[in-house]
């Protein structure tokens, strides 16, 4: 699996996501800082990044509109950068066998409780 993490959660995120035998690149690494949300998707999707984010709205929009993607990971609310890591380490220990193609992994502060979905949404 390879992540992008963005440029709103902590650069120690990459560290996690390498220790557990994955590719991973920061937005602000990557030379996309301060980029438009619909932009850093073009690059999510051309280079078939797992994307992690709390900007929860905004990318799934975008990702509804993405027919095939790599997965997306939210990290939701906005918190401290111990609770991100503690976070994204769940997220990283649920997908150790497992890709997220077309599906989205929500993670929430407090509970700390992983609910996964298909997006785009899939109706029988």
């Amino acid at each position: 699996m390879k992540f992008l993490i963005d440029e709103c959660l902590h650069t120690s995120l990459l560290d996690l996501a390498h220790a557990a035998g994955h590719a991973a690149d920061h937005v602000t690494f990557v030379g996309l800082g301060g980029s438009k949300d619909r932009d850093l998707m073009a690059f999510i999707l051309q280079h078939d990044y797992t994307f992690v984010t709390n900007n929860r709205s905004d990318f799934l929009s975008l990702y509804n509109r993405a027919p095939l993607h790599a997965g997306l990971i939210l990290i939701v609310p906005s918190v401290v950068p111990e609770l991100q890591r503690r976070l994204f380490k769940v997220a990283v220990e649920v997908l150790r066998e497992d890709d997220l193609i077309n599906r989205v992994l929500e993670l929430r502060d407090g509970a700390i409780v992983g609910v996964e979905y298909w997006f785009p949404r899939r109706y029988p």
